[in-house]
């Protein structure tokens, strides 16, 4: 009886991961945006996960691209607090993704950007020898008029021992609801300074303004 009961739990759970993947994998994104190929794709040529997230955000480009600049979620170690807050990342920058101890890392996790393009795209790498595994992960802007962008975020994960697929999926959720949170994070922070640069350039602000 209580091996049919482990047995039944397992697949319970092997059911709840297939129904997470399915929903977390391409959270927001069309069928050709989680299947065309980004910048930072081939530094992870042959991976066991790919996720791909996607938001719009009615900001001009040039309101999103500082979000990018900024530390991914938040976590924030000494290097980045000594960092100015209009900073423009270069290759070779070290950001922390996760601080130490999360999900089991002693280290927490640390990413080295690989590849930038202004105002375009910007691509991060961060290699773990346990479990070990080598991940991408980048952020691309992609303007649709002058005042509205489609921001894609998107993970490749290489992993070293098919074991470690298992507890991967595991963490997925996790990861998915993280990026989540920061590309909503970028999109309200980009259209509220859109709003407010907006507000104070029409003409009843300025009148307002002179007259107090």
């Amino acid at each position: 009886m209580t091996k049919m009961r482990h047995i039944a739990e397992a697949t319970a759970l092997l059911g709840a991961l297939y129904c997470a993947r399915r929903y977390y994998r391409n959270w927001g994104t069309t069928k050709a945006e989680s299947q065309m190929r980004l910048p930072g794709d081939a530094l992870v040529g042959d991976p066991a996960i790919q996720v791909t997230e996607a938001v719009y955000i009615d900001a001009p480009a040039s309101a999103v691209w500082p979000q990018l600049q900024k530390n991914p979620f938040g976590f924030a170690d000494d290097a980045d607090q000594s960092q100015p807050s209009d900073r423009q990342l270069a290759v070779g920058d070290q950001l922390r993704l996760a601080p130490a101890g999360w999900l089991g890392l002693p280290d927490g996790v640390t990413l080295t950007v690989e590849e930038v393009v202004a105002g375009q795209h910007v691509v991060f790498r961060t290699e773990q020898s346990r479990p070990s595994w080598n991940a991408v992960l980048s952020f691309h802007v992609q303007p649709h008029w002058e005042d509205r962008v489609r921001l894609l975020a998107r993970a490749r994960i290489a992993l070293r021992h098919p074991g470690e697929v298992f507890a991967m999926e595991l963490a997925r959720p996790v990861i998915a609801m993280g990026t989540r949170g920061w590309l909503l994070g970028a999109k309200h922070r980009a259209e509220r300074a859109t709003a407010t640069s907006v507000s104070a350039e029409s003409p009843a602000f300025e009148e307002a303004s002179e007259k107090s």
